[in-house]
C-alpha cells in the first residue's frame, strides 16, 4: 500500500503533478488505492481549508479511520516522541500487521520527520514519473 501523509495530501490538493498521476493510477487499479490516515487528512484540512475536500474528491483515495486500538497506539507513539498525531497515525498505518507482513511506504515531502527505518518516498522522486 501507499500512504499519503499530511504533506502529500496538501501537495495533492494543490495540484502536484506527480501525485495527481499516482492518484489517477490508483483510481484505475482494481486492487490498490492510496491510503490517507484520518489524522493526516485532519491536519491537512487544518493547515489549508479545502485540502481535505480536494483529497476526498479523488476516487483512488481511501481514508484509514482512527479506531479504538489505533487511537491508543498512536497516543503512545506521540508520547514516545515519534512525532505529532498525524505523523504517528501515518506510521501506525504503515506498520506491518498479521494480514500485511511488510511495512508500507509513505509518500511525503518531510521524510526527516519519520524515525530511521521508516520506508518513505519523496513526493518529487523521479520514480513517480513512470
Amino acid at each position: 500500500m501507499i500512504i499519503l501523509d499530511t504533506s502529500a495530501v496538501l501537495a495533492l490538493a494543490s495540484g502536484h503533478r506527480k501525485l495527481q498521476r499516482v492518484a489517477d493510477n490508483a483510481a484505475a487499479s482494481p486492487f490498490r488505492h492510496l491510503q490517507v490516515p484520518a489524522l493526516c487528512l485532519l491536519q491537512a484540512e487544518t493547515e489549508d481549508e479545502g485540502a481535505g475536500d480536494a483529497a476526498l474528491a479523488l476516487p483512488g483515495i481511501d481514508v484509514v479511520p482512527l479506531d479504538t486500538v489505533a487511537s491508543v497506539t498512536v497516543a503512545r507513539m506521540v508520547r514516545g516522541g515519534f512525532g505529532g498525531p498525524d505523523i504517528c497515525h501515518a506510521l501506525y498505518v504503515a506498520l506491518p500487521s498479521p494480514h500485511r507482513p511488510t511495512m508500507d511506504l509513505i509518500l511525503t515531502d518531510r521524510a526527516d520527520l519519520y524515525p530511521p527505518g521508516t520506508v518513505t518516498v519523496d513526493i518529487d522522486d523521479e520514480r513517480l514519473d513512470d
